[in-house]
């Protein structure tokens, strides 16, 4: 089987985690209380039923751990939450009341990477039942969802992953409706995307972390971990990273026997190539949680390391991950408030030379790294007809360029508000699961607001997500329109300021216009006749000189010149008939000035 290939291939470059061995020793766990993996020395892990019996199990025999469903999948299942807490603090307010640290670490939104399960149980266990980690709750109270994409992790066999070395069997990428959950965190499409939406709301959590597995390319380290460090998040939230996260946790885990290094992703096809840093947008779990002013640790464990190897040294992370945070609350509480505090006062006022960050890169700037890879060689293959890499087994080092510099692609200055019509529901519903506050016209009003025309509009050609995404030009415009009474004003003095901006601009690269939510605005629903557009055109020749030059311009176009329905679709588009249609024109409204209804 392929595993075995992987195993042996890849042996030499295992020895550095075989003494890894800073989970419990599962030969000194009670046998009721070992986990599938440990049981079955890591070659399966559990089914549902199973992983949702060993919660309510932990549930039952300790007064530190609390079971929780926080809602349904669209195949009835209850996505399971354990929180993890000392002196009662099961609710918000008395974790907060108590001092202590929210940590909110999630597993299986990708149900075949299921790793994350596996140590977040072994973690709890060993905090509530043998309590060789129970100092971890002193100022800490941990939420747990073992499961997330439960539907996907149901849809379970052997054939999932093709790259990844173990458990024997496991879930799927995506969940009951095919969709990807971690690339809806904006559109928030799916039950189980408001489930967590709803959690997140209620908890405010202080720290986020969302375990993975690799794809792809081969090297020696079995954990890789990435958070945002350019400017889409809070400067407060990211020294608090770089010191705690990458300063303090990093160190720790690797004297576990582990090997760690960033996100890895390719500049280039090889690996001298070079590694650029992983910009997640808002779609993205640990692009999302920026908005919020809140760090998202993303752990990938290497996908072609064994399966203890990958939950042991994802145990680590967690472990000291939460240690730290306990040991330093403090500091972590003034970067989230700090954060929390600048995007309020920062919407309580109108800056139009603001640069608000839309879309980042990369730049070409490079650092040197000592990558710690294996030897590999490119070749060519007769089973593409191009090239191909073919990755050896023995270790080795190589210095590569490393782009780690973050560029601001698209910006906007944020207004005070934004308004949206009524008619939109879907929009306004969407707003509400991100917990996005918002006051509502109590009456007709006319307002001047800025807006966008959005001209050349492209879908794309194959589904995305359920979706046909699209991309346009927002051209700005500035005008007094007409909301009715129902209209919903979004301020931007409010915590989740972020998000609005994100889905209420149209250049975002996870707006709701992206997404679709308003595609019915680019519908042509009237039209003209030919012999009827020929008589408006010569009128309007007749009337407009200059419109005449531009005529003749056009039909320096061999393509326009021999296209007759092009020809009165120029006069036509000109005209009051077509521009009172307002096709195009973006019917949420961007508010600058103070507004009183």
């Amino acid at each position: 089987m392929y595993r075995k290939h992987f195993a042996a291939a890849l042996g030499i470059v295992l020895i550095f985690v075989m003494h890894a061995l800073s989970q419990s020793d599962a030969g000194k766990i009670p046998p009721e209380w070992q986990t599938t993996a440990e049981k079955t020395d890591y070659q399966k892990t559990s089914r549902y039923d199973e992983a949702i019996a060993y919660a309510k199990k932990l549930d039952v025999a300790s007064p530190l751990i609390q079971y929780r469903s926080i809602g349904k999948s669209n195949e009835g299942r209850d996505i399971p939450l354990l929180i993890a807490a000392s002196g009662l603090a099961f609710t918000p307010e008395l974790a907060r009341r108590q001092g202590k640290a929210i940590v909110f670490i999630q597993a299986g939104i990708h149900a075949g990477e299921i790793d994350g399960k596996d140590a977040g149980y072994a973690l709890l266990r060993d905090i509530a039942i043998t309590k060789t980690r129970l100092d971890l709750l002193k100022n800490v109270v941990i939420l747990f969802v073992p499961i997330y994409n439960v539907d996907g992790h149901e849809n379970f066999n052997a054939f999932m992953r093709i790259n990844q070395n173990g458990p024997e069997e496991m879930g799927f990428r995506a969940n009951s409706n095919n969709l990807n959950l971690n690339r809806d965190y904006m559109k928030a499409d799916a039950p189980e995307t408001r489930a967590w939406l709803k959690l997140w709301n209620e908890w405010k959590p202080d720290l986020f972390i969302d375990c993975h597995v690799t794809d792809g390319a081969d090297f020696q380290y079995n954990v890789t971990y990435e958070y945002a460090h350019f400017q889409e998040v809070s400067p407060a939230i990211k020294s608090w990273m770089d010191e705690h996260f990458d300063g303090h946790v990093v160190p720790q885990v690797e004297k576990e026997g582990n090997l760690l290094t960033h996100y890895v992703e390719f500049a280039g096809r090889e690996v001298t190539g070079g590694i650029a840093t992983f910009i997640a947008t808002p779609k993205y779990a640990t692009g999302y949680t920026p908005l919020r002013n809140r760090a998202g640790l993303l752990i990938e464990t290497h996908v072609f390391k064994p399966y203890k190897s990958r939950v042991r040294g994802t145990y680590d992370v967690l472990r000291y991950t939460i240690e730290e945070v306990g040991n330093s609350k403090s500091s972590l509480f003034v970067a989230n408030v700090t954060a929390d505090t600048q995007t309020v006062e920062t919407g309580k006022t109108y800056d139009p030379k603001r640069q608000f960050p839309l879309a980042l890169s990369t730049t070409t700037k490079s650092t040197p790294l000592a990558f710690k890879g294996v030897e590999y060689k490119m070749e060519d293959s007769t089973i593409s007809g191009s090239k191909r890499i073919v990755y050896g087994t023995t270790p080795h080092e190589y210095t590569i360029p490393k782009f780690d510099e973050g560029k601001i692609d698209k910006a906007v200055a944020p207004p005070l508000y934004y308004i949206v019509p009524p008619q939109y529901k879907d929009v306004i519903d969407v707003l509400k699961f991100h917990g996005i506050k918002f006051d509502t016209l109590k009456k007709t009003m006319e307002i001047e607001v800025e807006s966008y025309q959005l001209s050349e509009p492209k879908w794309a050609t194959n589904s995305f997500e359920n979706r046909i995404t699209m991309s346009c030009k927002p051209v700005p415009t500035k005008e007094k329109r007409t909301y009715a009474a129902g209209s919903v004003l979004v301020p931007m003095a409010q915590e989740a300021a972020a998000v609005a901006i994100h889905l209420l601009e149209p250049a975002s690269p996870d707006s709701f216009v992206y997404w679709g939510f308003f595609n019915s605005v680019f519908e042509q629903k009237e039209g003209g006749e030919g012999y009827i557009v020929e008589n408006l055109a010569r009128e309007m020749l007749t009337k407009d000189p200059k419109l005449e030059e531009e005529f003749n311009r056009r039909l320096l176009d061999p393509a326009f010149a021999r296209n007759p329905r092009a020809r009165l679709n120029f006069f036509y588009e000109r005209s009051p008939y077509f521009l009172n249609q307002k096709v195009g024109v973006y019917p949420v409204g961007r508010i600058t000035k103070k507004f009183e209804q």
